[in-house]
C-alpha cells in the first residue's frame, strides 16, 4: 500500500502540482476557540494578563490567513467551556465544523489555538480536511517570507521541532522495516523511530549552521563597535507600521505592506540624524501573541540585534483597538530576550498611526498616558511623516546628549573643521573676521562638542 503524505506538506496560497490547472487559492475554514477559564496574570508584575477581544482575535487570524493567499469562506468564534483533550472542540460543534467544509469544499482548517498532535490527527478525520494550529500557520507565513539564508534557516529549524511531536500516520507507515537479510534480521526500528531520527539529525546540522551564522553576525557587531555607532532596534507588534518607519528614517525601500509579517529578516542601515549623530537603525520580525517559545529559540540570532541595541523603538499601532494588549505582548517577548520595557533610559515608546485618530482621541489619549514617573510616549504617523522630526530628536538627545550652545573661533589653518562644524551641528551665525579667522555660533549635542573641543586641541597643539 502507497504511503501518505508528509502531514506537513504546503498549504500555501495556490495549487502548483505538475501537470494541474491553478485552482486559485486554497479555501480555508477559520475557527477561533475561546477558552473561558482566565489567562493566567503576570507573576513578576502581579498584575491579570490583558485578554484580546473575540473579534480582533478573529479579525488577526483572518489576516495570517490571508497573509499566505488562503481564502477564508467561513470564520466563526467558539466558546469552549470545556477543552477536549482528544478534539480540543465539543463533537456538536466538530460536526458543524465538518458540514461546512463539506459543503465550502475547504481544502484547509485552521484553528486559531495550539493544538496537541492527538487534537489535530483527530480533528483531520473528523472534518476530512487538512488542520493547521496557530503555531503551524505562523511557521508557514515565516517560511513564505524568508529570503535570506538565515532567515530560510531559521525557519526550517522551527518547522522540524514543530513536526518532531507530529509525526502521526495511518497505520501502514508506521509497520516495522526489516532488519538484515532473510530470517536472520531482527525486527528492526519502526517507520516513525526512523522519521524522528533523521529529523533530529537535520535539527543538529542546521543548529550547526545557524552557530555559524551567529558567530558571523557577531564579527559583524564587533566591527561596528570598533567604529563606534550606536545601535537603534525597532520593535512592535506584527502590522504596526516598523517597516514603514524604517523606511523614512533611512530613506529605504524596505517591504512594507498592511499585512502581517510583511518583513521577516532583519535589516540594518546607517542613519545620520539632524545634528550629525550617526547611528545604525535595525528594523526586525514583527512580534504577535503566543509566539511559539521553539520559534523564539530559532530566531535568537536574529533577535540578537535587539538584545544588544544601545535604543529599542517600542513602536505600536495605536489606532488598533486592542493596542494595548498588544503591547503587553511585545513587552513579555522583549522581557524573555532580557530587555526590560521599562526602562525609560533605553525603550522609546512610540505611538504610530495617530493620522488614523481624530484630535479629540488623540488628545484623550495622551492625557491618560501622562505619568509623571516616565516619558510621555511619542506621536507619531510613519506615513505622513508627523511627529519624524521629535522622534529624530529624542533618539539624538538619547545618543547623544542635550543639545548645548557654544562659539568657536576657527583659525585658517584649521578651515578643515568648518565643514564639519556644518555637518555636525546646526550653525547659528558666522563671522568671517579681519584677520581670516572665521567665529561661529551653533547648536551641538555633548559629545559633538566634546569631539569640537578635541579637535581644536589637536590642531592647537599640533
Amino acid at each position: 500500500m502507497a504511503r501518505e503524505k508528509d502531514a506537513d506538506r504546503s498549504v500555501r496560497g495556490k495549487s502548483a502540482q505538475p501537470g494541474t490547472e491553478d485552482k486559485g487559492p486554497t479555501r480555508a475554514v477559520v475557527v477561533v476557540p475561546v477558552l473561558t477559564r482566565q489567562p493566567r496574570g503576570d507573576d513578576e508584575k502581579n498584575r491579570p494578563r490583558l485578554t484580546r477581544s473575540a473579534d480582533a482575535r478573529r479579525d488577526e487570524a483572518v489576516g495570517l490567513a490571508r497573509a499566505i493567499n488562503l481564502d477564508p469562506i467561513h470564520t466563526a468564534v467558539v466558546t469552549v467551556n470545556d477543552p477536549r483533550p482528544a478534539t480540543l472542540l465539543g463533537s456538536g460543534k466538530v460536526a458543524e465544523f465538518a458540514e461546512i467544509v463539506k459543503e465550502g469544499h475547504a481544502e484547509l482548517v485552521i484553528v486559531d489555538h495550539p493544538l496537541t498532535p492527538v487534537q489535530q490527527r483527530n480533528l483531520e478525520k473528523e472534518l476530512n480536511a487538512k488542520v493547521l494550529d496557530r503555531t503551524g500557520l505562523i511557521l508557514e507565513i515565516f517560511g513564505e517570507r524568508a529570503r535570506t539564508k538565515e532567515g530560510t534557516l531559521q525557519v526550517e529549524l522551527a518547522h522540524l521541532n514543530y513536526q518532531k511531536g507530529r509525526l502521526v500516520r495511518s497505520w501502514t507507515h508506521l509497520e516495522r522495516q526489516r532488519g538484515g537479510a532473510g530470517f536472520l534480521g531482527g525486527p528492526g526500528e519502526t517507520q516513525i523511530e526512523s522519521d524522528r531520527r533523521q529529523l533530529q539529525e537535520k535539527i543538529i546540522k542546521l543548529k550547526h549552521e545557524l552557530e555559524t551564522v551567529r558567530r558571523t553576525r557577531d564579527l559583524h557587531r564587533a566591527k561596528r563597535k570598533k567604529v563606534p555607532f550606536p545601535v537603534v532596534a525597532i520593535v512592535g507588534y506584527t502590522n504596526a507600521g516598523k517597516s514603514t518607519l524604517f523606511n523614512r528614517l533611512t530613506g529605504a525601500d524596505v517591504l512594507a505592506e498592511d499585512m502581517l509579517f510583511a518583513t521577516l529578516d532583519p535589516t540594518l542601515r546607517r542613519v545620520r540624524l539632524p545634528h550629525g549623530t550617526p547611528i545604525i537603525l535595525s528594523d526586525t520580525v514583527g512580534f504577535i501573541s503566543d509566539l511559539p517559545t521553539h520559534l523564539i529559540a530559532a530566531f535568537r540570532a536574529t533577535l540578537e540585534e535587539v538584545v544588544e541595541a544601545d535604543l529599542v523603538i517600542h513602536l505600536r499601532d495605536i489606532s488598533d483597538p486592542d493596542t494595548a494588549a498588544q503591547a503587553e505582548d511585545v513587552e513579555r517577548i522583549l522581557a524573555d530576550l532580557g530587555v526590560d520595557a521599562g526602562d525609560t533610559k533605553r525603550v522609546i515608546e512610540v505611538w504610530n498611526k495617530i493620522d488614523q485618530l481624530d484630535e479629540g482621541n488623540r488628545n484623550r489619549l495622551l492625557a491618560d498616558s501622562a505619568d509623571g514617573n516616565k516619558a510621555p510616549p511619542i506621536a507619531i504617523s510613519a506615513i505622513t511623516g508627523e511627529g519624524i522630526d521629535a522622534l529624530k530628536a529624542i533618539i539624538e538627545t538619547r545618543m547623544s546628549g542635550e543639545l548645548e550652545s557654544l562659539t568657536v573661533t576657527i583659525e585658517p589653518a584649521q578651515f578643515g573643521l568648518v565643514d564639519w562644524l556644518y555637518r555636525n551641528g546646526d550653525v547659528v551665525s558666522r563671522t568671517d573676521n579681519e584677520d581670516g579667522s572665521v567665529t561661529i555660533s551653533l547648536q551641538a549635542t555633548q559629545i559633538a562638542r566634546e569631539e569640537i573641543e578635541s579637535r581644536l586641541l589637536r590642531k592647537n597643539n599640533g
